[in-house]
């Protein structure tokens, strides 16, 4: 693994030394305005036109990456390889997705020169095993989860951008049959791999996951699909999807669906927070895909896998998110004077950063426990269970504290602490989009 990252560190390092200037990813280039105009206006249309996926080779059986495994003491240090992996995405979280936040933020979608940008970081790749054109040799979900942290401290709206077609790359490597791998996995270890996205999400009241609306029944060997996914991350560009949904005969299950299926249309899902990741809503009437399209055998352990694993990956992205907001905070309230002291010399400020802190820190703790455990291959629903309702409250208690800390201007958009607050919102209620 060390030589397959060693390289990875190397492309990275000279795909940082040829970026563009970071005035240039504040430009909107002409399709991102007609999507964002497009979404403003509302729109229904079928989604993008799908690449010809085919077989890059016949495979006796399905490629899996091994895990990582966990040794006897839970240790939170990254390991040499991990750390040279953060080291690149900080830089890129800090050079590139930060300046871009805000400019992606208001136009409702991220702009295509940084998802081109993060795509030749070589995220998706490393999930890829060497044999079908990636450069992963293991499967690590604690790596994964340094990663969405990382990019979220950029900020969380255009990580979730970033990561969403590897949440489907890795479904595929996790889940998939040998022919599903030989057809689809190919295109996202290339050099500009496909968008795409896990869609779970549906528009109802106190949603679960587990109790889906959307129907999939066998008609003459196919599936046909009805139902509405909400809040799906790229969605109008999306080529491929992963689709939750209830199986007649099977339980909840997972089906490949791709763009150009007949049935499949897009309409707009404006939301409060995750602007950047362009989110919208996926209509499926009746759309028939192959019996092959069935992911993991409709088997219930892996639906049940893919969404701890989707969980473990927003409370990532909160944790990425929340630490950002704490960094933003303690060097604010040292500056900031009222009554001729700083205001961080109040205690009820003081008492309010160091809460922050603390709760930031059961959260990433949880979070890396509840990976470990995955990598290790033992039981971590439980664990997952705790991170996500420890995430999902205190990530939301602290994008509110981080507004009312700034006063005034917590309120404006001068300061990005009210951005974070409402795509920190999204953790208690998204399920789906990506995944560890």
């Amino acid at each position: 693994m060390a030589t397959s990252l060693t390289r990875l560190g190397l492309r990275t390092l000279s795909q940082m030394a040829g970026s563009p200037s970071l005035d240039r990813l504040h430009l909107r280039k002409p399709t991102e305005k007609v999507l964002y105009h497009g979404t403003k206006a509302g729109f229904r249309t079928v989604t993008a036109v799908n690449r010809a996926f085919k077989a890059i080779k016949n495979l006796g059986q399905p490629e899996r990456l091994p895990k990582r495994g966990g040794g006897e003491l839970f240790d939170l240090t990254p390991t040499d390889d991990q750390a040279m992996i953060l080291d690149a995405i900080r830089v890129f979280a800090t050079e590139q997705v930060r300046p871009a936040a805000m400019a992606a933020d208001t136009a409702y979608g991220a702009p295509a020169a940084l998802l081109a940008q993060c795509a030749e970081l070589g995220i998706t790749t490393m999930g890829i095993p060497e044999s079908l054109g990636g450069v992963g040799t293991e499967r690590s979900a604690i790596t994964n989860a340094l990663i969405s942290e990382a990019l979220a401290h950029g900020d969380m709206g255009l990580a979730v951008a970033c990561l969403a077609p590897s949440a489907v790359s890795t479904a595929l490597v996790l889940w998939g049959t040998a022919e599903q791998q030989a057809t689809y996995l190919g295109a996202f270890a290339a050099d500009t791999p496909p968008p795409a996205a896990l869609a779970v999400q549906e528009p109802t009241p106190l949603f679960d996951p587990f109790s889906l609306q959307t129907r999939a029944r066998l008609v003459n060997g196919r599936y046909e699909i009805s139902g509405v996914k909400s809040m799906v991350p790229l969605a109008a560009t999306a080529e491929l999807f992963i689709v939750a949904a209830e199986i007649e005969g099977h339980g909840p299950g997972l089906l490949l669906v791709e763009s150009s299926t007949a049935g499949l249309a897009i309409e707009e899902d404006v939301s409060m927070g995750l602007r950047a990741a362009a989110c919208a809503r996926l209509v499926l009437d009746r759309a028939s895909v192959p019996a092959t399209a069935l992911l993991g055998e409709g088997r219930p352990e892996v639906y049940a896998e893919c969404i701890q694993l989707s969980r473990l990956a927003w409370c990532a992205l909160a944790t990425g998110c929340a630490q950002a907001a704490l960094d933003y905070l303690i060097p604010y309230v040292n500056d900031r004077q009222a009554f001729g002291e700083p205001i961080s010399h109040r205690q009820s400020v003081a008492f309010a950063i160091s809460n922050i802190a603390i709760e930031l820190d059961g959260m990433r703790l949880l979070t890396w426990r509840a990976a470990s455990l995955a990598d290790a291959d033992q039981p971590f629903a439980e664990a997952a269970a705790l991170a996500r309702r420890l995430c999902a409250d205190k990530a939301a208690q602290i994008g509110s504290d981080s507004v009312q800390l700034l006063g005034g201007h917590g309120f404006v958009k001068d300061h990005p602490v009210e951005r974070w607050y409402r795509d920190l919102r999204a953790v208690g209620v998204m399920e789906g989009g990506v995944l560890i």
